[in-house]
């Protein structure tokens, strides 16, 4: 298999996929392809976190056949296992996943194992009592220690002898770095010295500290090592639901890295149909980048690829060997997987490198033919073989080819052969299972196109690319008359079917484009008549049901007893009955100093603008500040002259605006409008509610009368009207 990736060039496409495995694993998955293909379908429809990393539960199950003694990293092993699968069970999923998942049942035993592992997989002693303890007293020490090193370095004793003030580590061991004669005022340890001579000392107060925690470090081990013998003597007893859910996860995590990977890279997963067609629309090779897409029908038994050098002809051989190999083992690839169809082989062989060996005294054609021989042995196969008539006589070759082809074909065999033998070519040409295909040249580019044409025989442009190259046009030209007249009359007339056809193929799909874009419109256009069929016969239950309802109201109005239980039933009833909507006018109004304009029921002009929402108007004689939202453009028709009555009636207070609930800058939004409305109105003291509660609407509503260039006075009302939580406002 290894090696069969590397010549279709899908090893980079290989690793980065076994990248997304949890665990390693092989690209076959055993068991009912289809139902695994099921699975993996319908986990590709829900959203879900990859898994873990997984250890191979190999020697894990090992151990616990054998009643061993598992360590706890082995056992968190199992516990991230099942946490993972807990995860899927809990999410409550529906269909096939979700009925996957509630095969799973944790064993209590297990439950009582999982609680002792953190997420990170570390023990937790805060469940044990003497751990706890013991760890804390590892801490006192670790603390003595560094308040132990702290304080030498700041003795006046050692300060002489001391070369810089810091810790040192050597050999694993808390040092200090001091000059010779240091044992006169410091007992420990020389564990090094430096380059400078300077000795690395570890002071006895240090090492008994460290010794003390590597005894309280034995008893941990002694405890965590009882724990262990008792969590595995649990999981000895529960060994069917390991091996059950290690089996499991196995299939799991060949379904989630096939869609993780399908995502991420942006492929399609498609398997194997049982029968030997091949048809790819769209597919990129994974080896090739802005590669253009290949389109090929290969129904046939042999596909016959001709046409120019280096126009992609191998390729083109890979793409189809690699995407019956992909198919086979469900690995996710790029092509339209509605409009492509890739048969099922028991293998797929290819014959594409040059065998020659000079060691083994192996030429190109024996090794060839050494080659060929593997594939008689093999059944069901698809047999890719490059460049059919390398090391050998193209004559001797299209007849012996012919033959070998022919018999593979009885084999059950399917074949894809890339030639420039024509001879060989227009031999096979005649049988109804070959499929013929040319790699296309742009003339007038002078270069390949990387596009193919099926039904045709090719031409391989030796001479034009030879010129291509770098070879002089006098050799080429030479070439062409040792060539000969007949022999290029028959090129000719071959790239003439081929032009042919390409034109064609251009008018094809002209005419597909416009049939797809009208079954498109015509689609469009049922789904619109459909989806307002829909709303229509919606409306319609909609408005049947509310004057039954209407209907229903009124019959129960019309029994009762006297007019006013009539009337509320008869209201009822018309609030049942659907209602006019009128879309709200949306206003886009500007105004300038100067405009006639309309505020409520008074007229009056601009005299100033702070800014496209706020304006000052004059109104009579008296200015008020509003908003330009409130306002509308009029015409002022002068009055005719009347005769002026004067009468003094004094103003009392009785205007009175609640601002109960309201945030402080909808509160002054709608107290600025209220004082204008009063002073047009002719009011000269108002009361205004605003409450008590935290202070801060008071404190805004007190800001803003203080701001306002028309409010004379304001105090707080009186006990009877309001208090603390009400203003009576002097305009």
């Amino acid at each position: 298999m290894e090696l069969l990736i590397d010549q279709l060039d899908l090893n980079e496409h290989i690793n980065s996929f076994t990248n997304f495995f949890s665990r390693d694993s092989s690209l076959y998955i055993e068991g009912d392809q289809e139902l695994h293909f099921k699975y993996i379908k319908a986990l590709d429809q829900i959203e879900f976190n990859a898994p873990p990393k997984i250890a191979s539960f190999h020697e894990i199950k090992g151990h616990l056949k054998k009643r061993g003694v598992l360590n706890f990293e082995q056992i968190f092993e199992i516990v991230k296992v099942v946490r993972y699968f807990r995860y899927f069970k809990n999410r409550e999923l529906d269909g096939l996943i979700g009925e996957w998942m509630s095969k799973f049942v944790i064993d209590e035993r297990f439950t009582e194992i999982e609680k002792y592992f953190t997420k990170d997989g570390k023990f937790e002693e805060n469940l044990d009592e003497t751990l706890f303890g013991l760890s804390a007293r590892i801490k006192e020490h670790k603390n003595e220690m560094s308040g132990s090193l702290k304080r030498m370095m700041l003795s006046s004793k050692l300060a002489g002898y001391l070369v810089d003030t810091q810790v040192h580590f050597m050999n694993n061991e808390e040092c200090l770095l001091v000059r010779g004669g240091f044992n006169h005022v410091l007992k420990g340890a020389v564990v090094g010295r430096s380059t400078g001579g300077f000795f690395f000392v570890s002071p006895d107060s240090i090492l008994k500290a460290k010794e003390k925690i590597r005894y309280i470090e034995q008893e941990r081990e002694a405890i965590f090592y009882a724990y262990a013998k008792e969590f595995s003597s649990k999981l000895i007893e529960i060994q069917p639901f390991i091996n059950f859910i290690d089996k499991e996860f196995d299939k799991f995590d060949n379904y989630q890295a096939r869609v993780l990977f399908a995502r991420a890279k942006s492929l399609q997963i498609i398997k194997s149909k049982n029968d030997s067609r091949i048809v790819l629309h769209s597919f990129i090779h994974p080896a090739l980048q802005k590669a253009k897409p290949v389109h090929v029908d290969f129904s046939k038994n042999i596909l016959m690829i001709t046409g120019v050098n280096a126009g992609g002809k191998t390729m083109l051989l890979k793409s189809i060997l690699a995407s019956a190999f992909m198919a086979k083992y469900m690995i996710p690839m790029s092509l339209n997987e509605t409009k492509s169809h890739i048969g099922s082989f028991k293998s797929v062989l290819a014959i594409i490198d040059d065998p020659q060996n000079v060691k083994n005294d192996i030429s190109t054609f024996a090794g060839r033919m050494q080659e060929f021989s593997k594939i008689f042995e093999h059944k069901s196969a698809l047999v890719g073989v490059d460049e059919i008539e390398l090391g050998t006589d193209s004559d001797e070759a299209a007849a012996l080819f012919k033959v070998i082809l022919d018999d593979l074909i009885s084999k059950g065999q399917k074949v894809v052969v890339t030639t420039h033998h024509k001879r060989l070519a227009a031999l096979m040409a005649d049988r109804d299972d070959v499929e013929l295909m040319a790699a296309i040249y742009d003339e007038e580019a002078r270069q390949p196109t990387y596009e193919f044409m099926q039904g045709i025989i090719g031409k391989s442009y030796a001479f034009e690319t030879a010129s291509r190259y770098g070879i002089s046009n006098k050799i080429v030209n030479e070439a062409k008359s040792v060539y000969g007249d007949n022999s290029e009359r028959l090129n000719l007339l071959i790239e003439r079917g081929s032009q042919l056809e390409r034109e064609l193929k251009q008018k094809h799909k002209k005419v597909d484009d416009k049939l797809d874009e009208l079954n498109k419109k015509e689609l469009s256009l049922k789904e619109q008549r459909e989806t307002l069929y829909k709303e229509l016969e919606e409306q319609r239950y909609a408005l049947k049901r509310s004057y039954e309802v209407a209907i229903s109201e009124a019959k129960t109005a019309a029994k009762a007893g006297d007019s006013q239980a009539i009337h509320r039933a008869m209201n009822k009833a018309n609030k049942k009955l659907p209602q006019d909507k009128k879309e709200k006018e949306i206003r886009h109004v500007e105004f300038k100093v100067g405009d006639k304009v309309k505020y409520h029921s008074q007229k009056g002009v601009i005299v100033s603008m702070r800014d496209k929402k706020e304006a000052t108007i004059e109104v009579e004689g008296m200015r008020v500040r509003v908003k330009t939202k409130h306002l509308k453009h009029t015409q002022i028709l002068k009055p005719k002259p009347t005769t002026n009555i004067k009468v003094n009636v004094e103003k009392k207070a009785g205007l009175k605006c609640d601002l109960h609930g309201m945030r402080a800058d909808e509160a002054c939004e709608v107290l600025d409008k209220f004082l204008s409305d009063a002073l047009i109105n002719g009011w000269d003291e108002v009361i205004i509610y605003h409450g008590i509660g935290t202070g801060k609407l008071s404190y805004a509503v007190k800001n803003f009368l203080i701001a306002h260039p028309r409010v004379k006075k304001f105090d707080d009302a009186p006990q009877h009207l309001g208090g603390f939580g009400a203003k009576i406002v002097s305009l």
